[in-house]
């Protein structure tokens, strides 16, 4: 059997390597090749994503704003100074604002996910497709406390590029992704890093804090793109990143796809309701862990149960410890409220 079949059966291919053979021993008990053997063909070096690329590239879309702000007609009324003399009513003017942010193709009918602060206050959305096609977007679903949003084109009954959603939860740290949107409009761009962490919170101003970390880059204008597995999958939604010149150090976030999963599947109801827990908590430290007689820190020690909530229903009460929700661990209230809300009942 050639040695590219091996590596087929052995899920090698999925990771977008390109097909290539290297040369098996003969049957005899000749030793093998040292492994710093040179390569014997150009094939044996040529590893790419392309492939993955060519698949996953159209299905991820330019997002352009605007909207109309009010602007002082004269700088000279931005100093409070003046204001409290001249005051501001009646010296201002329209001006335009414009932003530029990602989405991903997520249904062949034109439904496209994004970040909800790419299209914030915005009066017009206008998305590009990759074959530069142009359509005005129907808003369907902003949720601010996920950063997510939920955009619509009519494609005229074109069906259009889409990409599947990974199951995030199997996302491991050290994984291949490829982060791909439009950073500082350049145009479509694809970048390659590893997953660097999981479970980031205390990173971003929505309410469900629950990063995929990545060393991707990711840079302005990439808000709302698709963090790709190696398979081809939609991992994430690029959403943050961390720097201190507002340009990729190397550190970026992206929404898992499970949140934007179920914020797509209630959308369609024109609003999302997202699972409450009921209660409040700190996350366990090592001191407390001490004081509890916990063999190690981690977990979410209960401060406050809500009355008729969900968690004093099922007879949680103050003090309590929750250790993980659905077999996974939970090391902060961020992390139990994310679990919590994608919890598939």
């Amino acid at each position: 059997m050639k040695r590219t079949a091996l590596l087929a059966a052995a899920g090698v291919m999925a990771l977008g390597l390109g097909a290539y053979e290297w040369p098996l021993a003969p049957a005899s008990h000749a030793a093998p090749p040292p492994r710093e053997a040179v390569p014997q063909s150009f094939s044996q070096v040529q590893l790419s994503f392309a492939p993955i690329v060519k698949r996953v590239a159209p299905a991820v879309v330019n997002v352009y704003t605007r909207s109309v702000v009010q602007a002082p007609a004269n700088p000279f009324f931005n100093d409070p100074f003046f204001r409290q003399f001249f005051g501001g009513g009646g010296l201002s003017r329209e001006r335009v604002q414009r932003s530029l942010g990602s989405g991903v193709i997520v249904r062949a009918d034109g439904t496209i996910l994004t970040n909800n602060h790419v299209i914030q206050d915005a009066q017009d959305v206008v998305v590009a497709l990759s074959d530069k096609r142009e359509f005005k977007a129907k808003v369907v679903l902003a949720d601010p406390r996920t950063d997510l949003a939920v955009l619509k084109i009519d494609t005229k009954g074109e069906n259009l590029p889409t990409l599947q959603f990974a199951d995030s939860d199997r996302v491991q740290v050290g994984d291949l992704v490829l982060a791909v949107g439009d950073p500082f409009g350049v145009g479509q761009t694809v970048t390659m890093g590893i997953v660097s962490a999981l479970a980031r919170t205390q990173v971003s101003a929505s309410d469900y804090q629950f990063f995929i970390q990545t060393d991707a880059a990711i840079n302005p204008g990439n808000s709302g793109g698709a963090l790709v597995t190696s398979d081809g999958k939609l991992a994430g939604i690029n959403s943050s990143i961390v720097s201190n010149s507002g340009g990729s150090v190397g550190i970026g976030f992206a929404i898992p796809s499970n949140m934007a999963k179920r914020i797509l599947e209630g959308s369609g109801s024109g609003g999302v309701k997202l699972a409450w827990f009921g209660a409040d908590g700190q996350a366990i430290n090592s001191d407390i862990a001490h004081s509890l007689g916990l063999p190690k820190p981690g977990g979410v020690l209960l401060k406050s149960v809500y009355p008729g909530g969900p968690a004093a229903k099922a007879g949680l009460k103050v003090g309590d410890v929750v250790l993980a929700i659905d077999g996974f661990s939970v090391d902060d209230i961020q992390a139990l409220n994310y679990r919590i809300a994608t919890h598939n009942a």
